[in-house]
């Protein structure tokens, strides 16, 4: 077992060395970007990637406060949701109005794998080999789909 500060400082590296390793990529766009921080430019939606100590996640995360715009945002991804699991290359899992971990009503765009461990060195190339294509692809998608949403920023 860890203490909270040895935790903290596992999970750190590991997202240093998972930043190191994506960074020589370019964006769809052609940009330098922070792959483990992507800003998608619009307020309450987020690309976020987890590594735990039992699974990873990678999604999609819409956290606007009011749950019926929350819901134009889900549903304006379903009209998008062949192009998204096409630019992906597989299918994502759809949770609308779910809660996060501090209670909030979040609708959620997701992939999951497990078991992998974020504090066992040994997983970290599966948990990269999970998380690069995928947030690569989000980009990808997000640098066609954006557009789609300037009407409900």
């Amino acid at each position: 077992m860890y203490t909270r500060e040895q935790a903290s400082q596992l999970r750190q590296a590991f997202w240093t060395t998972f930043g190191q390793y994506i960074a020589p990529q370019l964006s769809a766009d052609g940009y330098r970007t922070n792959w483990s921080n992507y800003k998608t430019g619009f307020k309450h939606v987020y690309f976020r990637m987890r590594a735990e100590k039992k699974s990873a996640t990678i999604s999609i995360e819409l956290t606007h406060p009011d749950p019926e715009i929350q819901e134009l945002y889900f549903e304006q991804f379903e009209e998008l949701k062949t192009l998204l699991h096409e630019t992906l290359g597989e299918e994502w899992e759809w949770e609308l109005h779910g809660e996060d971990e501090d209670g909030r009503t979040i609708s959620r765009i997701y992939k999951e794998i497990s078991p992998v461990n974020v504090f066992n060195k040994d997983d970290w190339p599966q948990l990269i080999s999970f998380f690069k294509p995928r947030i690569i692809a989000l980009d990808a998608f997000w640098s066609d789909a954006k557009y789609s949403f300037d009407a409900l920023k």
